[in-house]
């Protein structure tokens, strides 16, 4: 798929970011009972230790665009790799709630700021042509993340360790330093560079590697838009007029992302089994089932995304959260459909998700905004797909426990409709094109 070993090897060695992100968000699903069974945690204090995590990518996200702008974007991938391993330590070896809380959050911080620096790192990186499918392995890493979590939360669970929940968290030092490591080994955005620096030499030799045939078009069309930017983009340039298009796109597609409710199910995905009746051995089978699925799709997703373009990816997606969605809160409703028909209706979402939003949702942000304004941009609409992540995450239990699940569902189904509305009659194409070209 990807003739040019260079570029996937670079493109690969960011989107590692995107497997401890993976990891990070859904290890805690196999720790979360045994943290408010032993801490005795309200459902409300509860749903906060786990969404502090959340919270911390919220802060990640908006913070990280003005220093990927000033040092680059490979110094802040370095940054990201140690907040991950502080994060993992701490959070394994905390003594009571409140460091442990703490040290989720700058795990936290690291996982938003990955989500702005390595799908933007990738975009500058890649050929126009492979871009959709280099910018989703940090998609596909998020998933495998999740799945090895999962299956790393269900060998401990069987090896009954004594505080195994501790050595769930502790797993993710490991991936941690690996991917510290080989950061050091990628060079710099050629488009940062030349964008903020004029620093045109470097910036050729690294272009002759990754996109040898369009060196000159790419330095050109840079040029020109460097030329009709030439004063200083800072954030609130996001919400002026002739900008403020590409903000409200960015916007758009991370708040239909989350609230879909995939979060919600990534983390309380046990707990949600066990509400329909599913015992706990098989609902921790049933999440490294989401795992599988959740990669197997996003592979065809990754295929799907430079041949049939992001909308197409939306359209199809969205269908699919609305037949899962709905069977999902139909079968909490009553005895209409089984309980146990509830993991392949989870199963349906998952593969939906990760065709449609989760495929599309870093490379399409990535690409809509000029190469000043990437890294803000990056950053908002990174800042909106984890605010709302927090939120649903902090405010599931309660909710869940307080409406009913199917309740819960219905909303999101209704969010899903509104999607695939607005991804008919509203979002861009930007299959195949340049990124100076696209806005």
């Amino acid at each position: 798929m990807f003739k040019n070993s260079y570029v996937f090897f670079i493109s690969l060695t960011a989107a590692l970011g995107g497997f401890l992100f993976g990891f990070d968000t859904a290890v805690i699903s196999g720790a979360e009972q045994a943290i408010q069974t032993i801490w005795e945690l309200s459902d409300w204090m509860h749903g906060f230790s786990i969404a502090i995590a959340l919270y911390g990518t919220v802060i990640g996200a908006l913070a990280a665009g003005a220093p990927a702008n000033k040092y680059g974007r490979k110094p802040m991938l370095l940054l990201i790799g140690v907040l991950y391993t502080v994060s993992a330590l701490g959070s394994a070896l905390a003594p009571e709630v409140i460091s442990f809380m703490v040290f989720r959050f700058i795990g936290g911080i690291g996982v938003g700021a990955s989500s702005v620096i390595a799908p933007m790192y990738i975009s500058e990186i890649a050929p126009a042509g492979k871009r959709g499918g280099l910018v989703a392995l940090f998609q596909f890493n998020i998933v495998l993340g999740i799945l090895v979590a999962y299956f790393s939360n269900y060998l401990i669970a069987l090896a009954d360790l004594e505080s195994s929940w501790r050595w769930m968290l502790a797993v993710e030092v490991f991936p941690a330093l690996i991917y510290s490591v080989l950061s050091v080994r990628l060079p710099r955005s050629p488009r940062w560079l030349i964008a903020n620096h004029d620093n045109y030499e470097d910036a050729r030799v690294i272009l002759t590697k990754t996109d040898p045939e369009n060196v000159n078009q790419i330095i050109n069309n840079i040029e020109i838009e460097k030329a009709k930017e030439e004063q200083e983009l800072g954030f609130f340039a996001l919400f002026k007029k002739q900008y403020f298009k590409f903000t409200f796109m960015a916007i758009l597609i991370a708040f239909f992302n989350q609230l879909s409710g995939i979060n919600a199910i990534i983390y309380f995905a046990p707990r949600i089994f066990e509400s329909a009746g599913i015992s706990t051995e098989n609902g921790l089978l049933s999440t490294m089932g989401i795992g599988f699925i959740n990669v197997i799709a996003t592979m065809f997703g990754l295929y799907l995304i430079d041949k049939m373009g992001r909308k197409f990816l939306l359209y199809l997606g969205s269908a699919g959260y609305l037949i899962s969605l709905s069977l999902m809160a139909i079968s909490f409703s009553g005895d209409i459909i089984p309980s146990n028909l509830l993991p392949f209706f989870v199963f349906l979402f998952i593969a939906a998700h990760a065709v449609g939003s989760g495929s599309i949702i870093w490379a399409f942000i990535a690409e809509i905004f000029p190469n000043k304004l990437r890294a803000n941009g990056q950053s908002i609409g990174s800042f909106t797909h984890w605010l709302f992540a927090a939120i649903i995450a902090n405010v599931f239990p309660f909710f869940a426990n307080t409406f009913g699940s199917a309740s819960i569902f219905w909303f999101f189904a209704l969010m899903m409709l509104i999607q695939l509305l607005w991804a008919i009659f509203i979002m861009p194409e930007t299959k195949g094109k340049q990124l100076e070209d696209i806005n």
